[in-house]
């Protein structure tokens, strides 16, 4: 059993905050059950009755539900669980016959959309492992174990830019030519532009120089392989992260540090693209660039730190980092040539006339091009692992070149679910104590504006051009509870796994989560004094909460110092008018392990600074409940 500790400071006046988390809370427990009630058939699939007429779609299906099972985590109602194990077995059943899957996984298509569907799945993992690890570990071993041919262990690399588990799925489309928008190519233009700068005759050489061999943002499977070796332990997982992510960054040193998108299926970079270092599939020239590659390079880079404990893995992505902040440019957002207007122009709205810095997010044979703001989730993920000063210190630096006030807090719910990194960052610093309740109200706005949004929509047929809907509709939100409760960023969106410093249990209910009536908040997270405070807003009834150091156990806890209210003197006598000011002061415990109980009496607050040893354990799936 972990130490235990009781609260015994008084609650006299629940926190602004504390009441906003349990109203949110509660609010999503309504909105999840509308739309599961207005979107979605008994069997738990979406009500769609069109087909998929290309290799895209799989993931617009689980995206929808990402983050339930990621809100049953934090604390969401106890039945929220089998629902999202219901919706991912329905739209498992639903993608089958639509012919998408085969043996409940993804034909074949690239990483930066495999990583988004497998969200779903790695939060079920890790709510419910028993129920959960035949099928992570039969999706993990697709790549681990070469007779499933996506892995070539000679060449260290992923043989195709499109693979899963039919390896007869080849290229990069079917048909003649690439599925590719006339609104698409507005915005991203084309691959191969060297080749054929119109995009005109491009379906073969697409074939030839792109649809095989390894490429970046392959790097996203790593999180599968990860969530294999969460669930057993088995060193092969440990070993074929250090092998795959050790390879990309052995290419990435001998590119000048940064990071090249492609191998040939002979393992030389450039081979298929006449020696370039990009040009790949979803590589740094199309279409996404740092967007695409930045974000599987993080996945990989933090799986295989994570697994094996060298953090010298995360160099395969200080390098580009580094690269395109150091091409940045001061200019308002509607100078720039960003592909992505309509993430920026939501995100920074009345700034988007605000001269700040710019990075280039593309780079080609015309050098780099495609400025936008710096996306946050790559840094920010960077040092909530690390804690180094180095990494804090490039934060520090984003943030004096912006031209914005990072403590601004904007209404807006991105694809990710995430975007509001730097008012976060700004609150740990200790500049925007009332960042809190101001991330809580926004998060209410986005629920009720998508209420709003299923309101408009439920009944209405979907069709295969518009299945973005469900996604769009989705309520439920979770990043605000992410930061102020575990201490962390929102999950890296394309195949990541979730960062914490803390997470909790319900000890009365062994589940996952915050018990009902408890809200928590960490206000801050360096690793001598991650500080957090507990409330039962409950009058009547106790609660108790497990503390875990880290998203997997794999911090410990060195010491708890906490709050202490020993003199109850301050209730008064029976004819006093009032109540006097309780008299709190600190005390302290020896944890030596990764779990912390703490009992809350009823109306009782605690305040815990844990000094914490990062990554001081291997990382799993296990719980305090375990034997």
């Amino acid at each position: 059993m972990p130490p235990v500790i009781t609260a015994s400071v008084p609650l006299l006046e629940p926190p602004g905050w504390a009441l906003a988390e349990r109203a949110l809370f509660d609010l999503l427990d309504r909105a999840w059950r509308r739309f599961a009630r207005d979107f979605t058939d008994p069997d738990g699939r979406l009500r769609y009755s069109g087909e998929l007429t290309t290799r895209d779609g799989v993931d617009d299906f689980y995206e929808t539900f990402f983050n339930w099972p990621q809100l049953y985590l934090l604390g969401g109602a106890g039945d929220l669980l089998a629902e999202s194990e219901r919706h991912w077995e329905g739209v498992t059943r639903q993608l089958t016959e639509l012919g998408m899957l085969h043996d409940e996984y993804e034909r074949g298509y690239d990483w930066f959309h495999q990583g988004e569907s497998l969200l779903l799945l790695y939060f079920l993992c890790m709510a419910a492992p028993g129920r959960w690890r035949e099928r992570a570990v039969r999706f993990a071993e697709l790549y681990v174990d070469p007779a499933h041919g996506n892995y070539d262990p000679a060449h260290r690399i992923i043989r195709r830019p499109h693979n899963g588990s039919d390896p007869a799925r080849e290229g990069l489309f079917d048909g003649d030519s690439y599925p590719w928008l006339p609104r698409e190519a507005r915005t991203y233009g084309f691959p191969l532009e060297w080749l054929a700068p119109e995009g005109s005759a491009m379906g073969e050489q697409m074939r030839r120089r792109m649809g095989t061999g390894d490429t970046a943002v392959n790097l996203a499977a790593s999180g599968l392989v990860l969530n294999a070796l969460l669930l057993t332990g088995d060193p092969r997982y440990r070993d074929w992260l250090a092998e795959y992510v050790g390879a990309w960054r052995h290419r990435a040193a001998a590119n000048g540090g940064i990071l090249p998108d492609n191998v040939a299926p002979d393992g030389t970079v450039g081979g298929l693209l006449e020696g370039r270092w990009y040009s790949g599939h979803y590589g740094w020239s199309w279409p996404h660039g740092w967007y695409s590659v930045g974000h599987a390079a993080v996945v990989g880079a933090l799986s295989a730190a994570l697994a094996t404990g060298d953090d010298t893995f995360t160099d395969l992505v200080r390098p580009a980092l580094d690269e395109i902040i150091a091409q940045g440019k001061v200019m308002t957002f509607t100078e720039a040539d960003s592909s992505l207007e309509t993430k920026w122009s939501v995100q920074l709205r009345e700034d988007v006339h605000t001269p700040t810095l710019h990075v280039p997010f593309r780079h080609d044979d015309r050098g780099w091009f495609d400025y936008n703001p710096m996306l946050m989730g790559v840094p920010i993920a960077l040092w909530h692992h690390s804690a180094s000063p180095d990494d804090r210190e490039r934060l520090e630096r984003l943030r004096a070149a912006s031209g914005y006030d990072w403590r601004t807090v904007r209404p807006f719910r991105s694809k990710e679910e995430a975007g509001h990194e730097e008012p976060w960052f700004a609150y740990l610093a200790g500049d925007d104590p009332s960042y809190p309740e101001r991330i809580l109200a926004a998060a209410q706005a986005q629920v009720r504006h998508r209420l709003a949004r299923m309101e408009r929509y439920r009944g209405q047929d979907v069709p295969e051009a518009d299945i973005h809907l469900w996604q769009q509709s989705n309520p439920v939100v979770t990043e605000a509870l992410v930061q102020l409760t575990w201490g962390g960023p929102q999950v890296v969106y394309n195949g990541g796994l979730p960062q914490a410093r803390v997470r909790y249990y319900d000890a009365q209910g062994r589940r996952p989560g915050l018990p009902s009536s408890v809200a928590a908040l960490v206000s801050g997270i360096a690793p001598d004094a991650t500080v957090l405070e507990l409330v039962n807003l409950d009058p009547l009834a106790a609660r108790s909460v497990v503390v875990q150091a880290g998203a997997f156990a794999e911090h410990d806890i060195r010491t708890a110092e906490y709050s202490v209210c020993d003199d109850p003197s301050w209730v008064g006598d029976l004819y006093d008018y009032g109540h006097g000011e309780p008299v709190v002061t600190t005390a302290s415990i020896i944890v030596g392990g990764p779990w912390l109980r703490v009992e809350l009496p009823p109306s009782t607050r605690i305040r815990l600074s844990l000094e914490l040893a990062l990554r001081a354990r291997p990382a799993s799936y296990a719980t305090p409940f375990d034997e």
